[in-house]
């Protein structure tokens, strides 16, 4: 049975929504972030950064910003099921132990498990590179292109059990120009992320 989804308290400037940011890469998405917290009031601070790759480039960006990051890998474990569901114990004793509030997907590579979401359901974000429900999944840029699409986009929602199936709370379209390839494509998508994601933040963290 799907658990329904339990919303953050209201935050604000003077008492802000404790984040935790969990990416898999360069953590591009987390800078934009970063910036943004720093440039304005905010009603959410990143009090942590968590990443699945012990060599993502994003954890370098909690150095120069003062935030604790951590790599935590999968577990050395045979069984792939055990191994996620050890995994995500990990994290979420570190989240537990951070007091975090709110946890924000960018770049995070890793489909969370049903167990580990209804934990969090309500208190999960992830932005997706496509007009969700169109293009769900990995490749939503090589899947646009190949559907001949003239417009996609991306979409902030929040995550429930399904793959990129949750609320939806915001969407931004951009356009698919002739001789785009997966590249262009995504390189001009991320900037609307950037621009995105963080507005959206400031929205959902301020009871909006």
């Amino acid at each position: 049975m799907s658990e329904p989804y339990i919303r953050p308290r209201k935050g604000s400037a003077n008492n802000p929504i404790r984040i935790a940011v969990l990416i898999s890469g360069s953590g591009s998405g987390l800078l934009a972030l970063l910036n943004h917290q720093i440039s304005k009031s905010c009603a959410h601070k990143t009090k942590l950064i968590l990443s699945d790759n012990l060599n993502a480039g994003g954890l370098s960006h909690g150095k120069k910003f003062d935030i604790p990051s951590i790599s935590v890998p999968l577990p050395e474990v045979i069984d792939s099921n055990e191994r996620r569901v050890l995994h995500e114990k990990l994290i979420n004793e570190i989240l537990i132990e951070s007091r975090i509030e709110l946890i924000v997907l960018s770049g995070y590579m890793r489909i969370l498990t049903p167990n580990f979401v209804n934990k969090w359901k309500g208190r999960i974000i992830n932005i997706h590179p496509s007009l969700l429900p169109k293009y769900p999944g990995a490749h939503a840029h090589r899947d646009a292109l190949i559907d001949g699409a003239t417009v996609t986009g991306c979409t902030v929602h929040l995550v429930d059990e399904g793959v990129d199936t949750g609320e939806i709370l915001a969407q931004e379209e951009v356009p698919v120009l002739e001789g785009d390839t997966i590249e262009t494509l995504q390189s001009r998508i991320k900037k609307i992320e950037h621009q995105l994601y963080p507005k959206v933040l400031d929205a959902f963290c301020s009871g909006d």
